[in-house]
């Protein structure tokens, strides 16, 4: 009894006694950080339309910071803006600009480190150096966010959400722009990025490394200098985004590189340089994506085991799959090849000559790519027919042995 008791009263400090603390400029409390200083755990500071000194305050209690109207966090160009030290920390609409910039510490508008069961929802973060910079932290919301800034070079700016040795983790609705990556993770596990729009960004709409057992769903990666990069990570979950227009003579839609044990499913890749670079990486299901306009939908490097590429629609794509060698261990079935010229004579949806993917002018442009411009040649066709009846320079197992007639829906 005595047990249940001291519970009750600890839950009546921090909820049933909780109070709101209002600043602005016309009332008691002015200033940001002295409301701090008088909080309790629990309470919520409200903070009025106005611009408000935030240079380096640490939230080291169970707080809530909030604006219904719009409040400016003013960082004066010095340092963090908000550093979360504690469990159960709530920001939420708050505008915040002028955060520090530097070449030795990675100065952030909002930065945990160590934090548990925290949300940052609804704010607005302008021309950062790095916008939401999470370490050693789980169990956190990022949520609604807008992060933009005015980057064009790679060395000279930070990333829009950087999550560093985190775990059980939800990035959701964010908007992120002209950064030097969108949203960047490391030695992050269990965690779901989704519903974000990350655009428009100097390296990578999204970025990640030795991460493990997480699931990417509903993105859409626009514009970006390199697009997708996914590196040396497995179980991995990347379903329903959208990878368009990033372009340019390095850039591809998604990176796959030492990855294991993945699926990348029910995506659409439109426009880009490439759709998906892969190198070095085995066991992976690619079913049911759409790969439309692009220069390569897939580009196949070295180490590529016992994936299974099934049900995709490959549309109008200059190169629909290219491999840099003569050796393959994957499998592909059932795709809707926009290029293939066969026929269905008993109507059952299914191609009756099997498919080989794989021109011999795509081998040749990955060696010298200056051939490029004999693209649509009518002497390139007959080089890619030579090379489909007797395969010499090409996988000769790579088929499609159940090429399918109309799209796959």
């Amino acid at each position: 009894m005595r047990c249940y008791m001291i519970l009750f009263s600890l839950l009546m400090n921090l909820t049933g006694f909780a109070k709101e603390i209002i600043v602005c400029e016309s009332c008691t409390l002015k200033d940001l950080k002295t409301a701090i200083s008088t909080a309790a755990p629990g309470d919520s500071i409200i903070l009025k339309k106005g611009t408000y000194e935030a240079v380096d305050i640490n939230l080291t209690q169970p707080i809530s910071i909030s604006s219904r109207e719009g409040a400016i966090l003013d960082g004066r160009h010095q340092s963090y803006i908000f550093k979360i030290l504690s469990e159960d920390i709530r920001i939420s609409g708050l505008t915040f600009v002028n955060s520090g910039r530097s070449y030795t510490k990675d100065y952030a508008a909002i930065y945990a480190y160590r934090a548990h069961n925290f949300s940052i929802t609804h704010n607005t973060i302008i021309n950062p150096f790095f916008g939401i910079l999470l370490e050693k932290s789980d169990s956190g919301k990022v949520v609604g966010n807008t992060i933009y800034g005015e980057s064009v070079r790679e060395d000279d700016s930070g990333n829009g959400i950087h999550l560093w040795h985190c775990s059980h983790m939800e990035i959701l609705n964010n908007d992120i722009s002209k950064l030097r990556d969108g949203i960047y993770l490391e030695f992050v596990s269990d965690s779901h990025i989704g519903d974000n729009h990350s655009h428009n960004n100097v390296r990578y709409g999204l970025h990640f490394m030795f991460s493990n057992h997480d699931r990417y769903t509903n993105n859409i990666f626009e514009r970006n200098g390199a697009g997708v990069a996914v590196m040396f990570s497995k179980y991995i979950l990347m379903s329903e985004n959208k990878f368009v227009n990033n372009w340019g003579t390095t850039s591809y839609g998604l990176l796959l590189k030492e990855i294991y044990d993945a699926d990348v499913e029910n995506n659409k890749f439109r426009e880009n340089t490439i759709g998906i670079f892969v190198e070095g990486s085995t066991r992976i299901n690619y079913t049911g994506n759409d790969y439309l306009n692009n220069g390569w939908a897939i580009k196949v490097s070295g180490g590529c085991y016992q994936n299974i590429f099934e049900k995709n629609n490959f549309i109008g794509n200059s190169f629909d799959i290219s491999y840099n060698g003569k050796i393959n261990d994957n499998r592909f079935n059932k795709n809707y090849w926009s290029s293939y010229s066969g026929y269905d004579m008993d109507k059952n949806g299914v191609g009756d000559v099997p498919y080989r993917p794989v021109k011999l002018f795509s081998y040749v442009v990955n060696r010298t790519p200056e051939s490029l411009v004999l693209l649509r040649s009518l002497f390139i066709d007959i080089v890619n027919y030579s090379e489909k009846v007797s395969p010499i320079f090409t996988p000769d197992n790579l088929i499609d042995q159940e090429p399918q007639m109309n799209e796959v829906r």
